[in-house]
């Protein structure tokens, strides 16, 4: 297997002599099977580099697949100008996660539009073809392809790519799911240190890849001010990889204000971050023209890490109960889970929520922490309890991102956290991943 690197910047294309080596090209990378299948993941504007490079040197007629991680600009503002597209006999299958603005078709259609672009989405010569996708596993182009849900305020799926007896994984646009990667007294770079149940799950993902491309946009200096924004630091990455146990990692939607010299800076850090976990994997940033030939390194066993296959995301009409003493955080959740067509019912406190239960079935509950007795911890062992919400998808709602409330949560049963304050499309986000799990 093939990979190649043809645009590497996240956010906004960032061209100019500071930007040369590692590029000023939104996310596009090509990957090439050893039977000649070609799929390309992402299609920010790195993709007009590598669609002048096929229409230049690949045989007629033209034919790929295109899995975009979400639907964000950077990802795919680089569609309109893919040459391919605008030669009769070509075919392109391009796959996204099931967003909440219509179809896939209706998104890439509308960046298109003639306010914005002389040429309409459904006046291309080339054949077309929309998949949405949700987490689970997927035959595309002769590789099998596992996707898993993101943490990001979109919609966002991870890909597992696995042919010719090696699998790449590609995670962009995502951010920790808690402040704190390993457990107080835990030795750092184990699964088993790794304090929340979300990043532990994403670590098993990469698990048995023999290339991780993972998005490090940020230091950990930075992070702190652009917490919700949905992206990692290389120190994240780091850990995960060495508690993942990849051989080897690249770093990509390198932030528009870092310069080369910064990320060649921001590699060295990295590399440094690695040794205090005494790892071997490596490491390094991404650059336009990285090609890089990918050879098996774990042989035929590795880790299946999506049990089942999914070809949505779960219908919305579904019922969440949200549960809070607070008036306005419990109507900001309402209002924003009904602007996303769920059906939702609401409860002031424990006591509340619990006799609401009794009848109401609903498919996910939102659960504040702190609230007047039983407050959330409570009610959470209560429903675990019960036969009847012994598995009951239970989000918790809390502005304590500490170890021991993270700890505490999950020995209770939770299923996930929100930290408040959220920001509604994370919010969303999450309550649709968590739904989606559910159906497994």
């Amino acid at each position: 297997m093939r990979v190649r690197f043809w645009g590497t910047r996240g956010s906004v294309a960032t061209p100019g002599p500071d930007t040369n080596h590692f590029g000023g090209n939104t996310s596009c990378i090509e990957i090439t099977t050893n039977d000649g299948h070609r799929l390309v993941l992402d299609c920010g504007t790195g993709a007009r580099l590598l669609g002048a490079h096929w229409i230049a040197n690949a045989s007629r007629p033209i034919r790929a697949s295109i899995l975009i991680g979400h639907t964000h600009w950077d990802h795919i503002q680089g569609f309109p100008f893919f040459a391919p597209l605008f030669i009769p006999g070509n075919e392109f299958s391009v796959y996204a996660p099931n967003g909440e603005e219509g179809s896939l078709h209706n998104v890439l259609a509308g960046q298109m539009e003639f306010t914005y672009f002389p040429v309409d989405l459904n006046q291309l010569p080339a054949a077309l073809k929309y998949y949405n996708l949700a987490e689970g596993i997927h035959q595309i182009e002769g590789a099998q392809v596992a996707a898993q849900y993101l943490n990001h305020p979109a919609p966002t799926l991870g890909y597992r790519i696995h042919a010719d007896g090696v699998t790449v994984a590609y995670l962009s646009d995502h951010e920790p799911f808690s402040d704190t990667l390993w457990r107080s007294g835990a030795k750092p770079g184990k699964l088993e240190s790794i304090l929340h149940d979300g990043d532990r799950r994403h670590a098993r993902f990469l698990s048995g890849a023999e290339l991780v491309i993972h998005d490090a946009q940020y230091t950990p200096e930075e992070y702190p001010a652009k917490k919700n924004w949905g992206h990692s630091t290389y120190e994240y990455v780091v850990g995960i990889a060495a508690a993942a146990g990849v051989p080897d990692v690249v770093l990509t939607h390198h932030d528009p204000t870092h310069s080369d010299a910064f990320l060649t800076a921001l590699e060295g850090r990295a590399r440094d971050s690695l040794r205090t976990y005494g790892s071997s994997v490596k490491v390094l940033c991404a650059y336009e023209g990285l090609d890089l030939e990918i050879e098996p390194a774990f042989g035929d066993e590795r880790a299946d890490p999506v049990s089942s296959s999914h070809p949505s995301f779960p219908e919305s009409r579904q019922c969440i109960l949200v549960v809070d003493d607070n008036d306005s955080h419990r109507n900001l959740a309402k209002q924003a889970l009904e602007r996303s067509r769920f059906n939702v019912q609401v409860a002031g406190g424990g006591l509340e929520a619990l006799s609401i239960l009794e009848s109401l079935h609903p498919a996910l509950v939102l659960l504040d922490m702190v609230m007047p007795p039983p407050d959330g911890l409570e009610v959470l062992r209560i429903l675990r309890a019960r036969p009847e919400t012994a598995n009951l998808p239970v989000m918790l709602l809390t502005a304590n991102n500490d170890e021991a409330t993270t700890q505490a949560g999950f020995f209770a049963g939770a299923t996930d956290f929100i930290t408040k304050p959220f920001v509604i499309p994370q919010l969303i986000a999450r309550v649709r991943a968590c739904l989606a799990r559910a159906e497994e």
